[in-house]
């Protein structure tokens, strides 16, 4: 728990992804102000979703209007009953429990001074622009933030003004970046340039200050410097002709400064508009629709009502109106699209949960970034639409196809007629994941009305059960819920929003093992599949599912203020596998062994000891004492690992076994003198501490870093926390009951005695990755001898039993990130590493990824418009986006998807989308005579997963006893497995030759197998 500035704390178990997005001071500014939001119907409720689960001090939520049948479209939490009751007061409780820390309280009086003044942000999302310039002139004077948004159909507005004075104290929420400094000249314009091992990262007006800087120290500590860059390794800092010479070494760090920014009220701006784009492709619409919501106020002025959906004649009574309200404007275009003007009127009625979710999002975190400080804020307009959901061709949408019908679904049925919400209700769809994004979409599905028809359904699974730290995004879930199935909880819960969707909650995860529930039967009748899952591997599994089986897929992730979304399109689109980001850059190994320099490298380091320590050493010895072929197959291993694993089954079952409590204390300190005393001892009698390259250079230079061996102190606390920590895990790990008395293990540990360690010559220590692979490639016989030697046979252990142990970061009771901040903090201090906190090394050391629900509920929101492009049966690339946001920033890129790559053979133009179909199981000579026949290629090989079918290089004999065994029979000869009766195909692979004896690239194969007399071969294009 860390206090906030409302006296209240922060609870890190509940913010826990989030507090790695804000942080903990703007977490504390948060919790200090006090928000309004003004009109709870779909907008509304969605940005007060998001603010309440962001942690402000108290929500007030404002409206004066009563719910009716068409709110249930898109507001979430009302009810068909609530219908008739005042929207803040009825949905206030439902918002509540959200987050018990932020108090929600309502109120239904007409906005006045006397209310505005309470708040630090004041949200208006369903006002007059009468009102709006009313609350905005008072909010301007007085210092108030204020956000305007609203959503008409297909199109969304945003106004933001903060002040003339607001303090951002963090542009955009990277982490500072650092380097190492090789060289800086005295000079007026001084260049300071840094190893040439990675970019520095820094950007011209940028803030740096240095440390560790040897000759020139005046540089140390100093003020911050603003730099000009030069190139990727190499900045100006200005004059430095009045310091010392550089000698060497220092690390230069960057330095968030704050900055101020200047907003105008709305009366302002409305006629400057400064504007955020959202799609470059779209770059002249945020004019025309910064005019065209205002011609709406002043249609609903003068008509008491806005334009009727799809009303030629009222779309041609608003576009007039424009041309007035455009010739009266400073903001005047001179030139404008009246299509545009004519569809924002013709559903401007409408409203589209997706829409609404997309503004909430953005607007949430708007309201953040007021309270806060941390982010750059919206300057000050932003205009987003989706034109692109409506059909092709919008003649089948005309004023009776959207007229109201008093149903649940008029404003939607407003915008895209009723046949298409027949056609939503008739979906089937999986949604794989029920987290974060999966609670969003399964929300934003179950108000579109996705699989709430005849025949329609949603399919959810997910594995895990619910934890406390979800509840911060994962807004489907509440208290009460923990510890209870994810996908169940939220299948329930958005049952309560639309009693009609048809939703089904399974708790698989999804991958081979599950293919007997995820078989044909399951794929072949879904419209398509969403993902909302939190790893590559499961990602690209589901790809590969949804390309052999030609479904839709609607991809998507966030990464704290960062979210993207991809659209996969069966036989237009590449697939989600097409192409991937560059693997992570992983950390040289001597780097973590003997060289580090970032606390990065030693908490990879902690962990890596973690790993090896108490999972795979105990993994080994608990191995040997069940599996009485153990020791043969460590004997076959590659390299050193014979060696070391024999030497963790030894250290396991002899040298370390501790028989008590007192015996795991006396393990641990003997390993922290290992650790932090021994091997850096070591280190140095190899390096000394003047040792110089073969060019003359310090060898303790640049990147490596000279350590200093740490002396045991039981009274130093984090050396305690070490012992502590390492002697309850190793108690675990045998059995042993833990003990969590600090004094008790203090008073223990301090009557150890440790011989001094003495260095010994002829120690090897590799200095590149190189020599270090070349070492563990070396192959000590004499070593795996003695060792075979001295470990007892498994039977002497009798009943001995040990339990490795899976690194949990989450549970604060089970001494693993203990051990973790504790042993790098120590290996930080060998190399004089700047320490890092229990949240930052759980960030790293637990590969956390942080998350915000804003984000989530925006790209969840673009998802969901994909979907309703999908259903609306588009297929050209135009009409889709794959989107990448930062919220942060702000900002918006929207892409068309990348057009699925063509192969070719021949004349046959193919993608990983195609297939060849043909009827009836043949032999293996059959299939390879058919293939000739009919595709004129030779099949050279074909295989199935590993197993090799056929080749041309096989022994004639072997070759010619396959032949005349039907396909099937092949497979199970050579995989020497059975096909299971869930498989209903087989994918085999192949290489073939041209008729001119050429290698070509063909597609895969897939061999449908039938239970009965009649069995199809469908061949058909896949290609990763």
């Amino acid at each position: 728990m860390a206090a906030n500035g409302s006296g209240q704390d922060i609870d890190e178990s509940l913010y826990s992804r989030q507090l790695y997005v804000l942080g903990h001071d703007a977490m504390r500014r948060m919790a200090s102000s006090d928000v309004l939001i003004s009109g709870l119907g779909g907008l509304g409720v969605e940005i007060a979703k998001n603010v309440i689960l962001g942690g402000v001090k108290s929500v007030t939520l404002h409206d004066t209007k009563n719910a009716q049948v068409s709110d249930l479209s898109t507001q979430f939490f009302l009810t068909e009953s609530d219908v008739g009751s005042n929207r803040a007061t009825t949905c206030h409780q439902r918002l509540a429990e959200l987050n018990t820390y932020v108090p929600v309280s309502t109120s239904t009086a007409p906005l006045n001074q006397d209310i505005l003044k309470a708040f630090r942000v004041v949200v208006l999302t369903d006002s007059t622009l009468d009102e709006q310039l009313e609350v905005s002139s008072f909010c301007h004077a007085n210092n108030i933030a204020l956000i305007v948004a609203s959503t008409k159909g297909l199109f969304g507005q945003i106004f933001c003004d903060f002040g003339e004075g607001f303090e951002v104290v963090d542009t955009n929420g990277e982490n500072p970046v650092s380097a190492m400094v090789a060289g800086i000249t005295k000079e007026e314009n001084s260049v300071v340039t840094c190893l040439d091992e990675s970019r520095h990262g820094l950007e011209d007006g940028d803030y740096v200050t240095f440390s560790e800087v040897q000759g020139m120290t005046e540089l140390n500590g100093c003020k911050p410097v603003k730099i000009k860059v030069l190139g990727p390794f190499t900045f100006s800092i200005g004059n430095t002709t009045q310091y010392s010479d550089y000698v060497r070494g220092g690390i230069v760090s960057q330095v968030k400064m704050p900055q101020l920014m200047s907003f105008k009220s709305l009366e302002e701006s409305m006629n400057a508009p400064e504007f955020i784009i959202t799609d470059f492709a779209k770059f002249d619409r945020p004019g025309v629709l910064h005019l065209a919501f205002q011609t709406f106020h002043s249609y609903l002025k003068q008509h008491g009502a806005p334009p009727k959906p799809w009303s030629e004649e009222d779309a041609n009574t608003f576009l007039a109106l424009f041309k007035e309200v455009n010739g009266a404007s400073p903001a005047k275009l001179e030139e404008f699209d009246e299509n545009l003007v004519k569809q924002f009127a013709k559903c401007s009625a409408g409203s589209v949960v997706a829409m609404d979710a997309v503004i909430g999002g953005i607007v949430a975190q708007e309201v953040m970034k007021a309270c806060s400080g941390k982010f750059t804020p919206i300057k000050q307009w932003l205009y987003f639409d989706a034109l692109e959901c409506l059909p092709e061709d919008t003649s089948s949408l005309t004023e009776e196809t959207c007229a109201p019908s008093g149903n649940r679904y008029d404003t939607q049925v407003a915008v895209f007629g009723r046949h298409f919400q027949k056609q939503l209700g008739s979906q089937k769809y999986f949604v794989v994941g029920a987290g974060a994004i999966g609670c969003e979409l399964l929300k934003n599905f179950a108000m579109l009305g996705l699989g709430a028809g005849e025949g329609g359904k949603l399919v959810v699974t997910d594995m895990d059960l619910i934890e406390k730290s979800n509840l911060n995004r994962q807004f489907l879930f509440r208290p009460w819920d923990v510890q209870k199935p994810k996908s169940d909880t939220a299948a329930a819960a958005v049952k309560k929003m639309n009693p009609k969707v048809n939703i089904i909650a399974h708790q698989n995860r999804v991958g081979p093992e599950t293919e007997k529930v995820y078989d044909d039967r399951f794929f072949e009748p879904l419209d398509g599949v969403a993902n909302a899952l939190d790893n590559v591997e499961a990602r690209l599994y589901m790809d590969r599912r949804c390309v052999y089986y030609r479904k839709p897929l609607l991809e998507s992730g966030t990464l704290g203020t960062k979210g993207n979304v991809q659209v996969v399109v069966p036989h237009v689109t590449e697939s989600y596998g097409s192409s991937q980001d560059p693997p992570e850059k992983s950390i040289p190994i001597c780097t973590l062994k003997n060289f580090p320099n970032a606390i990065e490298h030693t908490l990879q380091w902690a962990r890596d000891m973690f790993e090896g320590e108490f999972r795979q050493a105990t993994e080994n010895a608990a191995q040997y004492l069940i599996d009485p072929r153990f020791m043969e197959r460590a004997l076959k291993l590659p390299g050193s690992q014979p060696v070391e694993t024999l030497d963790s089954v030894k250290r396991a079952l002899v040298d370390d076994r501790p028989h008590t409590f007192n015996d795991c204390i006396l393990w641990a300190r003997k390993h922290f003198g290992e650790q932090f005393y021994n091997q850096i001892v070591q280190l140095l009698h190899n390096f000394p501490k003047d040792q110089t390259t073969s060019s003359g250079e310090p060898f303790w230079s640049g990147p490596k870093r000279c350590p200093h061996p740490i002396v045991f102190d039981h009274n130093n606390e984090l050396h305690l926390e070490y012992i502590s920590a390492a002697a309850n895990l190793k108690a675990e790990v045998y059995g042993m009951e833990q003990v969590r008395d600090r004094q008790h293990i203090a008073d223990l540990v301090s009557k150890i005695q440790i011989p001094e360690f003495v260095p010994r010559s002829g120690v090897k220590i590799a200095v590149t990755d190189a020599e270090a692979e070349a070492q563990s490639n070396q192959v000590d016989s004499e070593r795996i001898t003695t060792l075979q030697a001295v470990i007892p046979s498994a039977s002497s252990f009798g009943t001995l039993k040990l339990t490795p142990l899976d690194f949990e970061k989450d549970d604060d009771t089970n001494f693993h990130m203990d051990f973790i901040v504790a042993a790098s903090n120590l290996r930080a201090d060998n190399y004089d590493i700047p320490p890092a906190d229990r949240h930052k090394s759980k960030l790293i050391a637990g590969k956390i990824i942080p998350a915000i629900a804003t984000t989530t509920a925006l790209v969840s929101g673009l998802v969901s418009l994909e979907l309703l492009k999908l259903v609306q049966g588009h297929r050209k690339l135009e009409f889709f986006k794959n989107g990448f946001v930062n919220l942060a920033l702000p900002f918006f890129g929207f892409s068309e998807p990348i057009k699925a790559p063509t192969n070719k053979y021949y004349d046959k133009e193919w993608t990983l989308w195609d297939r060849f179909e043909v009827d009836g199981e043949m032999t293996l000579e059959e299939f390879i005579k058919h293939f000739q026949e009919k595709h004129q290629l030779e099949i050279t090989m074909l295989s199935q997963g590993v197993s090799m079918l056929y080749s041309f290089f096989m022994p004639p004999a072997k070759r010619n006893e396959r032949m005349a065994l039907p396909m099937s029979e092949v497979v199970k000869k050579v995989s020497k497995k059975k096909i299971e009766p869930h498989v209903k195909a087989l994918v085999l692979e192949l290489c073939a030759n041209d008729e001119e004896g050429e290698d070509v690239e063909v597609p895969y194969l897939k061999e449908a197998l039938f239970k009965g007399t009649e069995i199809v071969v469908l061949f058909f294009c896949v290609q990763y």
